[in-house]
């Protein structure tokens, strides 16, 4: 728990913190006075003013930040100080200095998804296993060993790549070129078609769905246990399991499956050593299983062998795939958004932070790879979700001044009044939603 807290407080206050970065580093070039720069809500623990009169706080709540600017000059004040507050500035000025902090949160996920593609990652091959009947992937044609290549005409290297450039087709339907490798060589083209998703939360994975998932891994020996069978009839760490007793196995519960039938009878294994597959001929000791049953075991630790592929671009690779893959997961949301407002997507997809704390727990458990993605991700949610034209949201400030443009003068304040009031209601009302999502999934 205390490590899912620190994993989600250091996501949330460097996503914020930096969102408000943006703000204040166009307001500094726009010539506006920024009073307060805290890091945290609350009370202050540290503070330090620079030269320009700026006061940098550590607070003690260290969720987030904010910015404070002069909104108006002080009374007696000159005209050089008069231009510094932010309402004195032109309606262009104070757009971007709005628009600043979204603006941040998408640069700073590009620039993380860039980072990640210039050290690379290693993720799964994108191997497929056998598609269940009648599902469409096996009625387009996929057979187990198929490896992707393309999706539509991009390139795929990896599971994770191949997820995503099918993200879309799988759920918001539609159709798929996808050109594959067969097991033992050659290569095909083949269409997936497939019917919108209305990706509630309790369905499973659209891709499964379709019949499209990972090839379970082989079973690989990591350990020989000493003056077991399986030393005796010499296995030895690295060997992957093929077959027991002539009869492939697929994976490391097929391989445990046949060993414990066939307590104290010898049995030959085919394994792959070196590019070679042999024969070993092994008797598994009869032992008692926990249901007081006779099982057989050798006495070997098994591992998973699946193919694994480093995904890895140059730099200048690296910046256009970061700015491609932001720019793609925040139309994705968009698009989201959209098919939940015309019911097409549940709204139990919403999450709020009890979500999104389980999640940088989860994230940060299985490695830094694992939890820059996930940080980049939340950055993007965050730029968009403060894009969305509501008052109160840097978005309906921004729809504020772009009325402003169009009327050649402010919004009235009666305007603002009203706008603000169901703004309010509008986010009360969806972090409303979002907290009943948490806590549904939490003890259902």
């Amino acid at each position: 728990m205390i490590f899912t807290l620190l994993a989600f407080a250091v996501a949330l206050g460097l996503l914020i913190t930096f969102h408000e970065l943006g703000h204040y580093w166009v307001a500094r070039w726009c010539n506006v006075k920024v009073l307060r720069f805290s890091v945290g809500f609350g009370r202050v623990l540290l503070r330090r003013t620079d030269r320009n009169g700026t006061e940098w706080a550590l607070s003690a709540i260290p969720l987030g930040g904010y910015v404070k600017m002069q909104d108006e000059p002080e009374v007696g004040a000159n005209a050089q100080e008069q231009s510094q507050a932010f309402n004195r500035k032109p309606v262009s000025r104070r757009f971007a200095i709005v628009a600043a902090g979204p603006v941040a949160n998408l640069l700073l996920a590009a620039l993380l998804y860039a980072g990640l593609s210039w050290v690379g990652t290693q993720e799964p091959a994108p191997i497929i296993g056998a598609p269940a009947a009648q599902t469409q992937a096996a009625q387009a044609g996929f057979q187990a060993g198929d490896r992707l290549l393309e999706v539509n005409g991009t390139p795929v290297e990896s599971w994770g790549q191949a997820r995503w450039a099918l993200l879309d087709v799988l759920t918001s339907g539609g159709s798929a070129e996808i050109r594959v490798q067969g097991e033992h060589g050659g290569t095909a083209t083949r269409t997936l078609q497939v019917a919108a998703s209305n990706m509630g939360v309790d369905e499973a994975d659209p891709l499964a769905l379709a019949g499209l998932a990972l090839a379970a891994p082989r079973a690989r020996v990591g350990e020989v246990i000493e003056s077991g069978a399986a030393e005796a009839a010499g296995f030895q760490p690295g060997d992957i399991i093929m077959g027991v007793d002539n009869q492939p196995v697929s994976d490391a519960n097929a391989f445990v499956t046949a060993i414990q039938a066939h307590p104290g009878e010898r049995v030959p294994v085919t394994v792959l050593r070196q590019g070679a597959q042999i024969t070993l001929n092994v008797t598994p000791q009869a032992e008692q299983g926990p249901d007081g049953t006779t099982i057989g075991r050798i006495g070997v630790m098994l591992t998973a062998d699946f193919p694994m592929v480093t995904v890895r671009y140059g730099l200048l690779g690296s910046i256009t795939h970061g700015v491609e893959r932001t720019f793609e997961t925040a139309w994705y949301s968009l698009k989201m958004m959209g098919r939940m407002l015309t019911g097409e997507v549940s709204v139990k997809n919403i999450s709020g932070p009890v979500t999104i704390a389980d999640y940088a727990g989860q994230t940060a458990r299985i490695g830094v790879a694992a939890y820059i993605s996930f940080l980049a991700l939340i950055s993007v949610s965050i730029g968009i979700l403060n894009l969305l034209p509501i008052p109160m949201l840097d978005g309906g400030h921004l729809m504020y001044y772009l009325l402003e443009m169009a009327r050649g003068k402010p919004v009235p304040d009666a305007w603002l009044e009203t706008g603000q009031r169901i703004g309010l209601g509008l986010l009360v009302a969806l972090m409303s939603l979002a907290f009943f999502n948490d806590f549904t999934r939490l003890f259902s």
